[in-house]
C-alpha cells in the first residue's frame, strides 16, 4: 500500500517528487523519505512521520537535481520509524531503492547477505534489494544486469524503482504492485498511481508483471526480465488535476460525499434510456451473457458491500448467485463454463480481489472486472471490464466509488437477467431507470438538506453504534458501520434487520443510536425491530423518505426523497456518510488518513 513517484528530466526533481509524494499520501502516510541524483552522487532525506514532515529546511539542503525517486510508507515489516523509511541504500551508499509490496523470500536472502558481511539497518524486507544489486555491482555486472539478477531473484509483489550514483537512469520493475510511467515532452514519470504525476501529464503506459523499464532523460526502455523489448500501448487518462485536489474543502472525504451527484451522472450517461426503457452498456449488448447461469462475487471492504448490493438483485431475478470475500474465495467453480465471476475493486489493483480473480480464471470460468480505474491490472487480467466512472477518489474511506459501485452493478444485473433464462424479467424497468435519471438530483438534495451535522452533535460520546436495514439495506447498514469505525474510531456495527434480535440486542443499552433505514416497501422486519430496540433503552434514528411511517418507533429521522425502493439505499448511504465525516469532525480524527489504513490494498 506504499506510493512510489520517480522522474527524470525534471527541472526541480525535488519539488516534483515532494509533490508527487504529496498527491499519494492515501497510500500510506507511516513515513517518507526522497532520494536525488545530480551527477555527483546520490542524496537521500527520509524520516517517520507525514510527507509534510518533510518539507522546509529537511530538504533545503537537497542539491539542485533532475532525477529523482520518492516513497510514502504504509508499514508492513518493521513499524514506522527514520530507520525503516524508504529509500534503502546499499552498504556502499550508490544504490538506493524504493518499494511497494512484501518480498516474500526476503528472510533467505537477508540470511545470505549477512553472511557475506552485509549489515542491515532496518527491519523492512525492502533492505535486501539494494543490498543484491549492490553485490552484483561489486561482481563486476553493470546496472541493467545487477538490476534485473536481483528481480531474478525476488519472489512476492513489487513495485521496485532504484537510482545508483553517477547514472541519470531510474530502473524499475513491477510484479503483482500497481506502476504506472508517465509521459512528458521533456520529462517521464514512474508512479504507483497517475494522479501522483497527473499535474505534470495525461499520457501514461500501465506497465504489467514481470515488466522492466530503464528511463533516462532522453529515452524510455521496457523490456522483459530477458532483455527482449516489449511494447505497451500509451493510454491518454481523462481526469483532470482539479479532480485530485481538495478544492477549497477541508477533507477529501467531504469533497468527495459532495461529488457523487456528478459522479453518478458520469456512471450512467449514454447507458440509461428510461422512455424506451432500455440499458446500453457498450461493451455488453444484448446477449453478451447468454448461457451464464451462475454469478460469483469477490470483493474486499467497501467494495464487498457494493457486491451484496447487485448480488441480492440477481438472486431476487431467480439466479444462482454467491459473493465471496476475496481473501476467503477458494477458487470453486462446479460450473465454469456457465459461470460468470464478477471482481468488484475500486483501484483495479486490489491485491486479495486479483488473487481470487486469477483462482477464477485458473478454472476457465468467464471473468468481469468491476472497476474504476482503466488500464488496472484487473481491468488487463479480467476476460471483460465494466467501469464505473467515478473519477480519482483520493479520501481512504470509500465514499463516490460505491455510489458508483452500486449503480453499475444496478445495470450490470439488468443486462445479466435479460440475457439469461430461466431469469425473472424486471416488470418495472421504466420506472427503476426514470428513478435512476433522478438519482443526482436527488442525491444533491440528501447533501444540501442534511440534518447529519446537528445529529452527529447530539450522538456524540455513545459508547456503540448500530445500524440496520432489510433486503437492499443491509449492505448498506453494513457499509455505514464500515464508514463510522474507520474514520471515527468508535465502535459500529451493521446487520440485517431481522438479526438484531438473535444476539445483537444483548450490546444495546440506554442511549444506544440504532440507525435504521426503511425503503418504504419492505420495511416490517426493520420497524419491529427498531422498536424492540427501542424498549430497550436504544435511541433510533430512522432514514425514510416519509415521517409518517417512522413516527411510533423513531426518535431523529433523516429524510431522503422518495425513490425507487431499489435505490433508496443509495440516499440512505449518502446520510450515513454524513453521520460519520461529522462525527469524526466532532472528535478532531484525521479524517483522510484513518490510522493503520491505506486507500488500495496491494498486498496480502
Amino acid at each position: 500500500m506504499c506510493g512510489i513517484i520517480a522522474c527524470v528530466g525534471a527541472d526541480d526533481a525535488v519539488d516534483t517528487v515532494l509533490t508527487g509524494l504529496n498527491n499519494l499520501e492515501y497510500r500510506g502516510y507511516d513515513s517518507a523519505g526522497i532520494a536525488v541524483q545530480n551527477g555527483r552522487g546520490l542524496a537521500i532525506r527520509k524520516r517517520a512521520g507525514e510527507i509534510s514532515d518533510l518539507s522546509g529546511s529537511f530538504v533545503e539542503s537537497l542539491p539542485q537535481a533532475t532525477v529523482g525517486i520518492g516513497h510514502t510508507r504504509w508499514s508492513t515489516h518493521g513499524p514506522p520509524t527514520d530507520d525503516n523509511a524508504h529509500p534503502h541504500t546499499s552498504r556502499s551508499g550508490d544504490v538506493a531503492v524504493v518499494h511497494n509490496g512484501v518480498i516474500a523470500n526476503y528472510a533467505a536472502l537477508r540470511e545470505e547477505l549477512e553472511g557475506l558481511g552485509y549489515e542491515f539497518t532496518s527491519e523492512t524486507d525492502t533492505e535486501v534489494i539494494p543490498h543484491l544489486v549492490d553485490r552484483y555491482l561489486e561482481d563486476g555486472l553493470d546496472g541493467d544486469a545487477a538490476f534485473r539478477r536481483t528481480v531474478e531473484r525476488l519472489e512476492g509483489s513489487y513495485a521496485i524503482a532504484m537510482l545508483i550514483e553517477g547514472e541519470n537512469t531510474i530502473r524499475a520493475a513491477r510484479q503483482g504492485s500497481p506502476l504506472v510511467v508517465g509521459l512528458h515532452d521533456d520529462a517521464y514519470y514512474l508512479a504507483s498511481d497517475v494522479p501522483a504525476f497527473l499535474e505534470f501529464t495525461d499520457r501514461v503506459i500501465y506497465l504489467e508483471d514481470g515488466d522492466v523499464v530503464a528511463v533516462d532523460p532522453t529515452s524510455l526502455s521496457i523490456t522483459d526480465l530477458d532483455g527482449e523489448p516489449v511494447e505497451r500501448d500509451v493510454d491518454t487518462v481523462d481526469w483532470s488535476p482539479e479532480e485530485t485536489g481538495k478544492g477549497g474543502y477541508d477533507h477529501y472525504m467531504l469533497k468527495e460525499i459532495e461529488s457523487q451527484p456528478e459522479a453518478l451522472s458520469n456512471t450512467i450517461r449514454g447507458r440509461i434510456d428510461p422512455d424506451e426503457p432500455a440499458i446500453t452498456l457498450e461493451e455488453f449488448p444484448p446477449g453478451s451473457f447468454e448461457g451464464i447461469t451462475d454469478v460469483h462475487f469477490v470483493a474486499c471492504g467497501t467494495s464487498y458491500h457494493a457486491a451484496l448490493y447487485g448480488a441480492r438483485l440477481l438472486d431476487e431475478a431467480g439466479l444462482r448467485v454467491r459473493t465471496s470475500r476475496a481473501s476467503e474465495y477458494t477458487g470453486s467453480v462446479p460450473d465454469p463454463e456457465h459461470t460468470l465471476v464478477v471482481a468488484v475493486t475500486q483501484s483495479g489493483e486490489t491485491a486479495d480481489t486479483l488473487g481470487a480473480l486469477r483462482a477464477a480464471k485458473a478454472t476457465d470460468a468467464r471473468t468481469l472486472a468491476l472497476t474504476n480505474v482503466v488500464g488496472s491490472t484487473a481491468a488487463r487480467e479480467a476476460d471483460d471490464a465494466l467501469y464505473i466512472r467515478a473519477g480519482p477518489e483520493i479520501g481512504v474511506a470509500a465514499t463516490k466509488t460505491f455510489s458508483s459501485q452500486v449503480v453499475t452493478l444496478v445495470l450490470l444485473a439488468e443486462r445479466v437477467r435479460q440475457d439469461v433464462e430461466p431469469a425473472t424479467e424486471r416488470d418495472d424497468l421504466g420506472a427503476l431507470l426514470r428513478a435512476l435519471s433522478q438519482l443526482p438530483d436527488q442525491l444533491e438534495e440528501v447533501i444540501r438538506t442534511s440534518r447529519a451535522e446537528a445529529l452527529s452533535r447530539a450522538y456524540e460520546g455513545r459508547e456503540s453504534y448500530f445500524f440496520i436495514g432489510h433486503r437492499l439495506l443491509h449492505p448498506v447498514a453494513l457499509e455505514g458501520a464500515l464508514k463510522f469505525k474507520e474514520i471515527t474510531y468508535e465502535h459500529a456495527e451493521g446487520f440485517a434487520s431481522g438479526e438484531l434480535k438473535h444476539g445483537p440486542l444483548a450490546l444495546v443499552t440506554p442511549g444506544t443510536p440504532v440507525f435504521a433505514m426503511f425503503d418504504g416497501v419492505h420495511d416490517e422486519k426493520t420497524r419491529t425491530n427498531a422498536t424492540e430496540a427501542r424498549a430497550r433503552g436504544a435511541e433510533i434514528v430512522a432514514i425514510t423518505a416519509s415521517e409518517q411511517r417512522v413516527e411510533e418507533c423513531a426518535d431523529e429521522v433523516l429524510v431522503i426523497p422518495d425513490t425507487h425502493p431499489d435505490l433508496s439505499g443509495l440516499l440512505s448511504n449518502a446520510q450515513l456518510q454524513l453521520v460519520s465525516y461529522y462525527t469524526a469532525r466532532l472528535l478532531d480524527r484525521p479524517i483522510d488518513k484513518p490510522r493503520n489504513l491505506a486507500k488500495s490494498v496491494t498486498v496480502e
